[in-house]
């Protein structure tokens, strides 16, 4: 069975993607078990560029397919921020606590019905030789006035869906992988390995 190389070091998000993936045709592989170490920023200006740096410097660094994405949280109050700043907005090396608490004084005195936002999810598919697919995936929500649930990283807390009554945080696992902005890009994504592992029996 050929490798899928997960291209991230983060061990919350592999846990998602082996979810996410389950049945795909593929042994899923993470960096650490590759022993491939960080070796590829989020530099560039849009949330599409950075999965596709990462998943083309992985899948070349590795020679296997590689799987790499980038997610964001995009405020209507704050034209859009953070994007593709998300993971950094409150610093480099900012906790997901800090975020919350930076992202929330900045809505400071903004009312509920002003608070829309959605998460995007974009995930690259590079082969060693440089090919690239492109999967995307949205969840719309509100930005609570407070984080609540234990569940998820990053933005979740606050991240409220009203349909659920729910923010991302208070969701069960298999509740969350049928409705997140990551979940609905993996949907595209299980397409594509599909198709590149026909193309390889053929």
């Amino acid at each position: 069975m050929p490798k899928l190389l997960l291209a991230t070091s983060n061990l919350a998000k592999v846990r998602e993607y082996r979810s996410l993936l389950s049945g795909v045709p593929y042994e899923l592989v993470t960096l650490a078990e590759e022993g491939i170490g960080d070796i590829a920023g989020e530099e560039a200006e849009t949330l599409e560029e950075n999965a596709i740096l990462k998943a083309t410097t992985y899948a070349a660094r590795g020679q296997l397919l590689a799987l790499a994405d980038d997610s964001g949280l995009e405020v209507d109050a704050l034209a859009g921020e953070p994007g593709a700043r998300s993971a950094r907005y409150a610093g480099q090396v900012a906790s997901d606590r800090e975020l919350i608490d930076y992202l929330l004084a900045k809505l400071e005195g903004v009312p509920w019905d002003k608070r829309a936002a959605r998460f995007r999810c974009f995930i690259a598919l590079a082969r060693p030789g440089g090919e690239v697919e492109l999967c995307c995936g949205e969840c719309h929500g509100v930005i609570s006035f407070e984080p609540r649930g234990e569940g998820g990283f990053g933005y979740d807390p606050i991240f409220y869906l009203p349909e659920l009554g729910k923010t991302m945080a208070e969701l069960p696992p298999g509740v969350k992988n049928q409705v997140s902005h990551r979940a609905r890009a993996a949907q595209g994504a299980r397409l594509v390995l599909e198709k590149l592992r026909g193309e390889i029996q053929d």
